[in-house]
């Protein structure tokens, strides 16, 4: 609890008449100052919305050309595979039909330049047909996300995969699939055509964008497809935890946003957009630097100006008030000592806890109101078991740190402005408690003993294996007829009950009938 102490400097008359002078100067140069960087800020503010503007309609001209040519790509790859598997679960795929869905699918892949190829593994996941010659050799693509997907999935939609590399020939594509069923409905295969990720790659290169910029291709998902600039260790991660997947896209399925990337970290501004038939989307960026470059030279010469025009001003000012200032830092340093000096004369260093005098003027305060209030004042004291077998052992660096540990549990328990933890003495504290009765000291004188023994500070001289305290607690209601030494002494036997019994306990010593009992709490 804060007990306040009179000034024995008071200000001279003189600082008294410095200070409306002071203001006033000071107020005047400010209020310049502010109105002609205010002006600054509202050109450059209104400025930079414009350039942001701009850029925020460019980017949603490249979203959405993006994800129409991309939405066109996948769905040419969808409609071969539509009409391909039409026709092999109408056909089959025995030997007769293979000749013919080889050519076929050869001729497919022909027609549209984006494709890698087409290929169509049975249900155990090798290779029947492809659109080259000659079958692939190896151990199948049971283990592919996309046959894994088909197998579990029912669907006849087109499935979009996360991108791989062909086990043909090793290039990055990205699979778009779709099951194969036999008459039944029952998993017959599945049928794949491979986007070429180069396709994407040239496609990304045809738009300008800057040095620091950034364009991608990804799945709803997060997992990212294609990329400008491409990195191949990047092809596959996950983008789920960037903002536009994490907040955005759940609430809209295109817009802008200014944020940092989540893959290199530089800020962009964001155009994104998911495509309508697919679970796909697409986002391009400009760096927020290549955004604003202009805007920031302008900014620059802007501010020159005015900072050349406040420094003319400011130091008119200076001259002006130079002086004042002087004097009034030595008051402010002389007012800073004294509020030092008064911390140190009532605050313990070591454990920044109150120390016995500001605790002797609490107490008498509080007394006082306890007596005029009818309201009950409650007292702990308590004392580090067995403290000079740990010192002896560990040493006094120990000991000091042992009792800034046990300080910082008090002020932790101590929840109430009113509440005043206390070095009362070497290893001994206090805590006075305003407005308590004694159920409530020996609730929070619990706490207090708890949380000591939950630090687990080992002292090998305790019984226990750790540093404890012992608590005596005494609460009453004050008269005029009682003293604040009387309040120590009870709260003190009550500390000498509790180390008495066999320390780390609580004892509460209280007045029923004329007679004390000991009450004592247990772990």
């Amino acid at each position: 609890m804060p007990i306040p102490i009179p000034d024995p400097h008071p200000a001279p008359e003189g600082a008294l008449k410095r200070l409306p002078l002071l203001k006033a100067a000071a107020l005047f140069i400010a209020a310049v100052c502010l109105c002609l960087c205010g002006l600054l800020y509202l050109q450059l503010e209104q400025s930079r919305r414009h350039d942001l503007a701009l850029a925020e309609v460019s980017s949603s001209n490249l979203t959405r050309a993006m994800a129409q040519q991309a939405e066109d790509t996948f769905m040419k790859a969808d409609l071969v595979l539509t009409s391909l598997v039409d026709w092999i679960q109408a056909e089959g795929f025995d030997a007769v039909q293979t000749p013919r869905l080889q050519k076929t699918f050869a001729r497919r892949v022909q027609a549209l330049h984006q494709l890698h190829g087409i290929f169509l593994f049975d249900k155990q996941g090798q290779w029947i047909v492809t659109s080259s010659e000659n079958l692939p050799r190896g151990p199948g693509v049971a283990d592919r996300e996309y046959f894994r997907f088909h197998q579990q999935n029912v669907s006849s939609l087109a499935h979009i995969g996360p991108a791989i590399r062909s086990r043909e020939n090793g290039e990055w594509i990205i699979p778009v699939s779709r099951r194969v069923n036999d008459q039944d409905g029952n998993f017959q295969g599945v049928l794949l055509a491979g986007i070429k990720m180069s396709y994407f790659d040239q496609f990304f290169k045809s738009f300008s964008i800057d040095d620091n910029g950034a364009m991608f291709l990804a799945l709803t998902d997060g997992t990212l497809l294609a990329r400008r600039p491409f990195v191949e260790s990047q092809i596959g991660t996950s983008l789920a935890q960037g903002e536009i997947f994490k907040a955005l896209l759940p609430g809209a399925t295109s817009g802008n946003a200014m944020i940092s990337s989540v893959v290199d970290g530089i800020v962009r501004l964001y155009g994104y957009r998911q495509l309508d038939a697919y679970p796909v989307l697409v986002a391009a960026a400009s760096s927020e630097d290549a955004i604003f470059k202009d805007w920031y030279d302008t900014a620059i010469r802007s501010s020159v100006i005015v900072a050349l025009v406040v420094l003319g001003v400011g130091l008119f000012g200076w001259v002006f008030i130079h002086q004042v200032r002087a004097g009034e830092r030595i008051e402010a340093d002389l007012r800073e000592a004294q509020k030092t000096l008064e911390l140190i004369a009532t605050h313990d260093s070591l454990t920044g806890l109150a120390n016995r005098r500001l605790f002797e003027r609490a107490l008498e305060i509080e007394f006082g109101r306890g007596a005029r209030r009818s309201s009950p004042l409650g007292l702990i004291m308590l004392d580090i078991d067995y403290f000079k077998r740990y010192n002896d052992t560990y040493g006094h660096v120990a000991g000091d740190h042992c009792l800034a540990e046990v300080a910082r549990a008090l002020k932790n328990c101590c929840h109430r402005s009113a509440d005043l933890a206390v070095r009362y003495g070497g290893e001994e504290f206090a805590v006075l408690l305003p407005d308590t009765d004694i159920q409530g000291a020996l609730t929070i004188a619990e706490q207090i003993r708890r949380s000591v023994m939950d630090k687990n500070i080992i002292h090998s001289g305790s019984p226990t294996g750790y540093v404890t305290v012992s608590l005596g607690c005494y609460s009453f209601v004050p008269t005029g007829h009682d003293s604040t030494e009387m309040l120590i002494k009870r709260a003190d036997a009550a500390l000498y009950q509790a180390k008495h019994s066999g320390r780390n306990r609580s004892a509460v010593l209280s007045m029923e009938g004329g007679v004390e009992a000991l009450m004592r709490s247990d772990r």
